[in-house]
């Protein structure tokens, strides 16, 4: 089974890719006993500084598709300081992989380009269940 993702530049193929991503970095699976959903985010981030860059590569990748909806700069610019102070804390040996599991960036940012296009591309709006 693998992912079909969309290639197009129009707001619902941009959608599904942050939404897929963000999947990914933050609710790839669960640990067995744990009932609380992990991604790469938390699990790269026990690799000393390859997984915290990985994963803040990913993130900024997120901030790269909002600024391809032509999302405004100060949005941009949230969605960049969140990314950063994740990357910034994870860093954090211990305690960084610890705030991994519980500061989720990616989906921080997954709201503010959902908000963003229900605003101003509301035919493009997919329903949550």
């Amino acid at each position: 089974m693998g992912l079909d993702l969309p290639v197009g530049s129009d707001p619902a193929s941009i959608r599904r890719r942050i939404e897929a991503m963000e999947a990914l970095l933050e609710r790839s699976f669960v640990f067995p006993g744990w009932n609380r959903p992990v991604g790469l985010d938390a699990v790269a981030g026990l690799i000393p500084v390859v997984g915290d860059f990985v994963t803040m590569a990913m993130g900024a990748y997120i901030v790269w598709e909002a600024k391809n909806l032509g999302m405004p700069k100060w949005k941009l610019l949230r969605m960049a300081g969140n990314v950063g102070f994740d990357s910034l804390l994870g860093a954090v040996p211990v305690v960084g992989d610890a705030f991994d599991f519980f500061y989720r960036s990616n989906t921080k940012n997954l709201k503010i380009v959902k908000k963003h296009l229900d605003r101003h591309h509301p035919a493009d709006r997919t329903i949550d269940g």
